[in-house]
C-alpha cells in the first residue's frame, strides 16, 4: 500500500504523516515498514528543511518497478475473486460503497489538512499501472 500510494504522488513523494493518514497506519508503525523498504531501496526518506521532525518519503525507480510489475496480477486478482463474482446489481451496490468510503476519506484528509487524492479515472480507462477504474 505505501509503494502504491507513492507511486501516484507528484515527484513520487509524500510527507510521513500524509503517507501514513493515507495508508490508515500510525507513523510508529509507518516507520518500520518504511525502514524494511529502505533496506531494500524501495524508498528514501528524506528531513524537511525548518522546525520541527519533518520527513518525506520518495519512491525510488527500484520501487516504482515494483509497483509497476505487481498492477497487473493485482487487477487480475482483484477482477477473479472480486468482480467476477458480482451480479450488476451486487457491482452497482459496490460501486456505491466505494464512493461512499471515497467520500470519507476526502472528508477526513481535507479535516487533516491534507490534499485529497486526483479523482477517479473513468470506467475502463488504464492508469498508469495499467489497472482499469471500473
Amino acid at each position: 500500500m505505501v509503494l502504491s500510494v507513492l507511486s501516484e504522488q507528484p515527484a513520487r513523494t509524500l510527507q510521513m504523516s500524509t503517507l501514513a493518514a493515507r495508508t490508515a497506519a500510525s507513523l510508529s508503525r509507518l516507520s518500520h515498514v518504511v525502514g524494511r523498504l529502505e533496506k531494500r531501496a524501495l524508498i528514501t526518506r528524506t528531513r524537511i528543511p525548518g522546525p520541527g521532525r519533518r520527513t518525506n518519503a520518495t519512491l525510488t525507480e527500484a520501487g516504482y518497478e515494483v509497483v509497476v510489475a505487481a498492477a497487473p496480477g493485482h487487477v487480475a486478482a482483484v477482477r477473479e475473486y472480486l468482480i467476477d463474482e458480482l451480479d450488476p446489481q451486487e457491482l452497482a451496490t459496490l460501486r456505491r460503497i466505494g464512493a461512499a468510503v471515497d467520500t470519507a476519506v476526502k472528508r477526513e484528509q481535507a479535516d487533516a489538512g491534507s490534499a485529497p487524492p486526483p479523482p477517479p479515472k473513468a470506467a475502463g480507462t488504464h492508469d498508469t499501472h495499467g489497472r482499469t477504474a471500473d
